[in-house]
């Protein structure tokens, strides 16, 4: 028990008492008395109020928390006693994670349960665990603080952003996509599935003329189609040393933010999952110095939990990626046509050529797709107006590195491989717009 400022200013006057009778020995008694009388005080405080077997704490909270996303964690609270309860909670959660609350304060009327609420988000990928709930809360009359602690242990695993999942499938039920940014998926005249017929315009290819309809009708009249369903898309994301510096996140005035790495599989989970719900195949592939996870590509959910489970603990290794075993290796693998998107980053055009070599090669029989984030850091230092001689020269590199990396994005665009380079916070939306934009070209 933790003694609250009312308790103390009533043992600082029974204080003044005692010392009183130094000088006035008739003043024992009145000391005596009044010390009686706040020690009674006290225990029936103690018998009144709420024991902690008359509170039950329990924490609601998603298995598998989402990575950089702000995940709901729900404290409930039922007092069984007939005293109102004040009280605040302390949740044991991981270290390494940010919280939006360390404690939570509230009040729960007698047979009520409360409803407290934080959020966590987790920096890092892998398996981690929860601790105990403690709480602390007032006595019914407020001469003490009781502490308690209660059982809570429990192990949790941080998973890429499935959050991200569940709004997109919120959304596109509600037919609300542009919110997340994404445009229209459907574009007719292209592809071969059928979809319609309707008056021919000036717009339209000549070999789009349904004859048959034109006959009947007596006026021209176009066929339309909708691109087709069956296509394959292939995730290739490189684990090496240049995925592994954290890129600041700007939606949070520049503040920690994830791995470049965990930027592309959260960006390459969201994309297999729409990618699925077109109908296609979706695969992965991860590697470093060597390939180190193939999964086919194949359709239907399955797939998209499939990997899932294969992302979710992918760890950083400080080596350089080889670009050439990896993509050999799904050319052997996987010979149907496929959109490719190969998440990297470039550094200098030397090192960068392997990966031009490799993904020329991969133009010929696949459509490739190259994605990289911009570092805003970088970006910053070469727009910047320098005011001493060091901001010359980091301005002066920046430059060199942006020109640099412009020639690789040329230099792969030249070999037939489409790029992406864009900002964290734009990865996803980019890559899935892209998508969409090449499936409804029928370019797939």
């Amino acid at each position: 028990m933790i003694p609250t400022f009312r308790l103390l200013l009533f043992l600082l006057l029974g204080a003044l008492l005692v010392a009183g009778v130094a000088f006035a020995p008739t003043l024992l008694w009145l000391a005596l008395a009044y010390t009686l009388a706040v020690g009674v005080l006290v225990a029936i405080d103690y018998v009144v109020s709420p024991k902690p077997t008359e509170i039950e704490i329990e924490r609601i909270n998603d298995s598998k928390l989402s990575l950089g996303a702000e995940n709901l964690i729900t404290l409930l609270l039922a007092n069984r006693s007939a005293r109102p309860l004040s009280f605040q909670l302390r949740d044991e959660y991981p270290y390494q994670f940010e919280s939006d609350a360390v404690t939570l304060a509230g009040a729960a009327a007698p047979y009520d349960i409360h409803e407290a609420r934080y959020h966590l988000r987790p920096l890092q990928r892998g398996d981690y665990g929860f601790g105990d709930i403690n709480i602390r809360y007032m006595s019914t009359l407020k001469t003490f603080v009781r502490q308690a602690r209660y059982p809570a242990a429990a192990p949790v695993k941080v998973y890429p952003n499935v959050l991200d999942v569940r709004k997109y499938d919120l959304l596109a039920r509600k037919g609300l996509l542009f919110e997340l940014g994404l445009r229209a998926a459907r574009v007719y005249g292209q592809g071969n599935e059928f979809e319609r017929l309707r008056e021919y315009n000036t717009d339209d290819e000549f070999r789009r003329i349904n004859w048959k309809a034109t006959a009947r009708r007596g006026k021209p009249i176009a066929a339309e189609y909708e691109t087709e369903r069956s296509q394959y898309v292939m995730s290739v994301i490189d684990t090496g040393r240049l995925m592994r510096p954290p890129v600041s996140d700007p939606t949070r005035d520049g503040g920690p933010g994830l791995a470049k790495l965990d930027y592309a599989i959260n960006t390459a989970l969201l994309l297999s999952y729409v990618a699925t719900l077109k109908g296609d195949h979706v695969g992965l592939l991860t590697f470093a110095d060597e390939v180190r996870t193939f999964l086919a590509p194949r359709r239907g959910k399955g797939q998209f939990y499939r990997m899932l489970e294969a992302l979710y603990n992918v760890q950083f290794e400080p080596v350089e990626a080889d670009y050439g075993q990896a993509l050999t290796y799904l050319d052997l693998k996987h010979k149907r046509r496929s959109l490719v998107v190969v998440f990297t980053d470039l550094v200098t055009l030397d090192a960068a050529r392997p990966l031009i070599a490799q993904m020329a090669r991969l133009a010929r029989r696949h459509l490739p797709l190259c994605v990289v984030i911009s570092d805003p850091n970088v970006t910053r230092l070469a727009a910047q107006l320098p005011q001493e001689s060091g901001a010359v020269y980091q301005r002066a590199v920046a430059e060199m590195l942006l020109d640099e990396r412009r020639v690789v994005l040329d230099t792969l665009n030249r070999h037939g491989v489409l790029t992406i380079d864009v900002p964290a916070d734009q990865l996803t939306v980019s890559v899935i717009n892209k998508y969409l934009e090449l499936k409804g070209r029928g370019a797939i």
